[in-house]
């Protein structure tokens, strides 16, 4: 008898530890300033690379129906734009319509980094205006209910799948890193 009650008494408790972890959908402690560092690292690099990159290659492409150098800087600043207001209703500086069309109509290298750089901007601007609750709010992401930090860590994750993707065509068009000479 006493054992059963000992045994009630824990899986209780480890069902009020889950059921609050989970409600909770808190952000890791130190979120934002790791979030800082991660993203301002993989901006840095993008936009070095960006500026590297010479003019002639940014309407280069690895093969058919594969986007190109200049496609791919203004698919990640479409998503800075994009992740902070569509997910997390943030005003954009840049209406949706207009960063819509990026990917299919900017090809020029300077107006490509120019886009590319205040689009980071733009997002590190949104991260250092957030409070600790902010980050915690639910929102939606991709049909899924999260926290709006889990919106940044999304974002920074598909910045860097790009920014792989972006060193290769770097290295396919002999362009070296910056950060790697």
């Amino acid at each position: 008898m006493r054992g059963t009650r000992v045994a009630a008494v824990i899986i209780a408790g480890a069902g009020l530890a889950m059921s609050s972890t989970a409600a909770a959908q808190s952000s890791p402690p130190g979120f934002m300033e790791e979030f800082q560092g991660q993203f301002g690292a993989s901006a840095q690099k993008l936009v070095a690379l960006a500026r590297a990159m010479p003019a002639s290659t940014y309407d280069w492409s690895p093969g058919d129906e594969v986007a190109g150098v200049a496609r791919v800087y203004m698919h990640i600043a479409r998503y800075n734009y994009m992740y902070p207001h569509e997910n997390m209703g943030r005003e954009s500086p840049v209406p949706p319509a207009e960063y819509a069309r990026w990917e299919d109509e900017v090809t020029d290298k300077d107006e490509v980094v120019e886009i590319l750089e205040a689009s980071m901007e733009y997002v590190r601007g949104v991260a250092e205006s957030m409070s600790s609750d902010d980050i915690d709010e639910a929102t939606m992401l991709y049909g899924r209910s999260v926290g709006e930090w889990a919106v940044l860590l999304q974002l920074v994750t598909h910045m860097n799948e790009h920014l792989g993707q972006s060193i290769a065509y770097a290295r396919m068009n002999g362009v070296v890193p910056p950060w790697s000479r």
